[in-house]
């Protein structure tokens, strides 16, 4: 009798044992399956953005540019680099936006955006302005303008890639990819539409920034821009060029100028009290403050936001 309550008691035993070894193996086979998910890289919020809203849950997003941070002056960490080298995609904006991308080694595949898109040349943009910039010698962008994702058909077009690359890592989502990037591009189509009918009829036709990050913008909706420092954010602004801003917005009746989100607003205040008139800020979207991505802020958000204050500005009914 006791012989066979200890056959019993060893065979409890085993039991249990192997349920703890079948449980465990679950665990690592969960793990592993975590594991798996694809790793996608995106240089510029606006890309992260496309990103978020096509692939859902199922790839590992990584944000290279941490929020607040200049996209113009950028240089990534040790620690960042190593997980870029562990991407199985890296997306980056190209047209010269991050000068850290030279000679930068990608072990897996690796996507200059700017290279599917329609770019505005510089000489284009100073064409169409009244008078031209000189553009110093730190502000390297190749001879076109890379603020393209301020062209709404632009982000559609990222879309269109980025929705194919994420069905080639993860072919199993395939349709979950095409039905997310319809409803993002939908979006988009509403936003441009947004933006035709709201400066469709504006009494002015031009903003004054102090960097020009708006061109793509102007472009597309037939409106102006006069900027204090070219394309260079970081271009110390010239009295000479100070002066001519003043007497333009003075002359042309302008209310508001602006100033962008990580560049300094100082400049843009003296010119706005020196011509009696108001300042507020525009947000090119390279980045995100981190004020901004506390509240949960997204691409059509603030493209939004900024229309609103452009009307306001150029006096549009």
């Amino acid at each position: 009798m006791r012989d066979f309550r200890n056959i019993i008691f060893v065979l409890i035993i085993i039991v249990f044992a192997l349920q703890m070894y079948v449980m465990k193996e679950d665990a690592k086979n969960e793990l592993a399956l975590e594991k798996v998910k694809p790793i996608v890289a995106l240089s510029t919020f606006s890309l992260y953005d496309v990103a978020k809203n096509i692939s859902g849950d199922t790839i590992e997003l990584v944000m290279i540019l941490p929020f607040g941070v200049d996209a113009h002056s950028f240089e990534p960490t040790p620690k960042l680099v190593a997980k870029i080298h562990k991407s199985d995609l890296l997306m980056y904006n190209g047209a010269g936006l991050e000068p850290w991308i030279e000679g930068f080694e990608f072990p897996n595949k690796a996507i200059d955006m700017s290279r599917s898109v329609t770019l505005l040349s510089l000489e284009e943009e100073e064409n169409e302005e009244e008078h031209h910039h000189e553009h110093d010698s730190e502000c390297s962008h190749n001879g076109v303008d890379p603020h393209y994702w301020l062209d709404i058909e632009n982000m559609i077009k990222v879309t269109h890639i980025m929705r194919d690359e994420f069905i080639k890592i993860a072919p199993e989502n395939e349709q979950l990819y095409k039905n997310n990037q319809q409803v993002y591009v939908n979006r988009l189509h509403a936003l441009d539409d947004a933006y035709k009918q709201k400066l469709s009829t504006c009494q002015g036709d031009t903003i004054i920034v102090n960097h020009n990050a708006f061109s793509y913008l102007a472009n597309r909706y037939g409106f102006h821009v006069e900027s204090l420092s070219g394309l260079s954010p970081e271009a110390e602004p010239s009295a000479k060029n100070m002066i001519k801003l003043i007497k333009h917005v003075k002359e042309h009746n302008i209310s508001t100028v602006f100033f962008e989100s990580f560049v300094s607003d100082k400049a843009m205040k003296s010119i706005a009290k020196e011509a009696g008139v108001d300042v507020d800020v525009l947000q090119p979207l390279g980045n995100i403050t981190a004020d901004e991505a506390q509240k949960k802020l997204d691409y059509e958000t603030v493209m939004r936001i900024n229309l609103e204050k452009i009307s306001r500005a150029l006096k549009c009914r």
